[in-house]
């Protein structure tokens, strides 16, 4: 579907081009944004954005802020801003790809103007801050519903000639429409009294549930659960197809169609291990998870979880309920969430099986040692300055994004570390709360300049091979076993170099040893799980569960009546 263009919502006095706009032939480039009272009758906070795009289609919005960098787009904060009340994005606004207005070259654009709105929080630390609530979508700016979208129209931008650019923010984005239950997918969401007590507001934890083959036929049997560790979404991506292939499909829809069946076949086939599969859900105001910890910012999401959700879900879909039939994987964010879940609670869960973790080892945050480099952006030498530290790479090893391209990108998206993306939360999840009430950050994000007073707190609360070491003489007896990592040799995000660290402690580990288990894909990216093309993420590494919990069930334990 194309997109229809309307050109009533932005008039633009540039150039030759004829217009009632506040601006004149000469002056500086500048967007003046402005919103209807019919939107809002009262004063609206949050984070305006200016995005321009070339082509028509996608829209600005969707285009806008990729990894490798996209069309540029702008952004600067409002407070308190009233309708009709024009809110200037100028010469002062930060940018990316482009730092500014005055570097985007002379061209037609389609432009488009977002509010992404702010709540404020009263926390019960006594922090007073206004993020972006989530509104169950993930922290997508994009499509969050609520936010503040105008209508893209094409104009023509030349910053040497100057004018200003006025647009109106036309609509809300529409609510998203919450997931269907299924024969095998259910879906629950449950109030957090913990996470709202630290938020001041009702706050919501959510899971997706996928019940084995013969939940409804066998009443009386209990399960043991897989608890799958990801990234918001709204359902489990796991796609059951019970029809075979269509043979006319084509491409990516054939392959799609190919995996959803054989995901199928092996979730009900004779002998397949009966499990529960639960997916945690956990969106909060600073990112589209909770990272499964507490934290200083984000809240107590760790007790959440272990207090609140995961006991909910146990009781209502007849989980065996005890330690040893409590499992974990997940990759990326999910397998680092993985490893802490076990680690931070070693007696409540029963194994981890982790896929290219977030840095375990913060002596590689990517590829920043926080504990020594001063600075983020480029190596401990004061002659040479260039931002030249990489932060994402393809197996060629050719850069894709700096450390400091991705950090512009998230100032554009937010200040304060609001931008509700990576590096943010985990300067969010890991360290201290700011005198502001905000994050302390690790670095600033103009210079790249290290703030060394916040690295001893990520160290003692969540470096997690730093955790493992200083606490192996209580840990290692509860732990050992249960850890299992695969990853590959050439991460997309350097996250191999934290994970031979860990490895080497783990394979050092005496009194007990750790018998933790590593595989390592040879020449390949984020994020590697030892699976074989073809085959469903979610279901490869249930039998070795499956084996796990049995081989560790203690004595008298129930191990019969999930084995149907």
């Amino acid at each position: 579907m194309r997109v229809r263009w309307r050109r009533v919502a932005l008039i633009m006095t540039l150039g030759t081009h004829v217009g009632c706009g506040s601006g004149s032939q000469g002056s500086a480039l500048r967007f003046d944004v402005r919103y209807d009272k019919a939107l809002s009758a009262t004063p609206l906070d949050g984070r305006l954005l200016v995005m321009l795009n070339p082509d028509s289609t996608p829209e600005p919005r969707f285009a806008a802020g990729g990894l490798r960098g996209g069309p540029p787009f702008f952004g600067v904060d409002v407070e308190a801003w009233k309708p009709g009340t024009p809110a200037t994005v100028d010469g002062q606004a930060q940018g990316f790809p482009l730092a500014n207005l005055a570097e985007i070259p002379v061209g037609d654009y389609y432009v488009q103007a977002l509010l992404n709105l702010y709540t404020t929080f009263r926390r019960s630390d006594g922090a007073v801050v206004k993020l972006h609530m989530d509104q169950w979508e993930g922290q997508n700016w994009r499509l969050s519903p609520g936010n503040l979208v105008s209508e893209p129209v094409k104009v023509r931008l030349d910053p040497r000639r100057g004018g200003t650019v006025n647009i109106t923010l036309t609509k809300r984005l529409p609510p998203i429409d919450p997931p269907k239950d299924t024969k095998y997918i259910k879906h629950l969401r449950l109030k957090s009294e913990l996470v709202s007590k630290f938020w001041g507001r009702d706050m919501y934890l959510g899971a997706s549930v996928v019940l084995p083959e013969g939940y409804e036929e066998h009443p009386n049997a209990r399960y043991p659960v897989a608890y799958y560790q990801e990234h918001f979404a709204p359902t489990l991506g796991l796609a059951f197809r019970e029809a075979p292939p269509d043979p006319n499909a084509k491409g990516g829809d054939s392959a799609r169609q190919a995996m959803a069946y054989g995901a199928y076949r092996e979730w009900t086939r004779a002998g397949f291990p009966r499990f529960l599969m639960v997916m945690t859900q956990d969106p909060n105001p600073y990112y589209d998870d909770g990272y499964a910890v507490n934290s200083a910012n984000l809240g107590p999401y760790g007790d959440a979880l272990i207090q609140e959700l995961y006991p909910y879900v146990e009781k209502q879909f007849r989980a065996i309920g005890a330690p040893w039939a409590r499992t974990l994987f997940g990759g990326s964010t999910g397998g680092w969430r993985t490893l802490a879940l076990q680690i931070f609670h070693p007696d409540f869960f029963n194994g981890a099986w982790a896929f290219c973790p977030d840095p375990v080892d913060f002596r590689y945050f990517s590829l920043i040692n926080i504990y020594q480099d001063s600075n983020a952006y480029h190596p401990n030498n004061r002659w040479k300055t260039n931002p030249i530290r990489p932060l994402v790479r393809g197996i060629d090893d050719q850069v894709i994004t700096t450390q400091q391209e991705y950090s512009q990108l998230e100032a554009t998206l937010g200040s304060r570390g609001r931008s509700g993306q990576q590096l943010d939360v985990f300067q969010a999840v890991f360290g201290p709360r700011g005198e502001d009430g905000y994050t302390k950050l690790l670095y600033d994000k103009r210079t790249g300049a290290m703030d060394h007073s916040v690295v001893g707190y990520w160290r003692d609360h969540y470096d997690l091979r730093y955790i493992l070491e200083r606490d192996w003489a209580t840990l290692g007896p509860k732990l050992r076993g249960k850890l299992h990592v695969y990853i590959g040799d050439m991460d997309t995000f350097f996250l191999d170099e934290a994970a031979r660290l860990l490895q080497q402690f783990l394979d050092g580990a005496k009194n007990p040893p750790a018998d933790a288990t590593f595989q390592w894909g040879a020449r390949q990216p984020h994020c590697y799980a030892g699976i074989p093309e073809g085959r469903s993420f979610h279901t490869f590494h249930l039998p070795a569960m499956a084996a796990h919990v049995t081989k560790t069930a203690p004595p008298g334990a129930d191990t019969r009546s999930w084995k149907y």
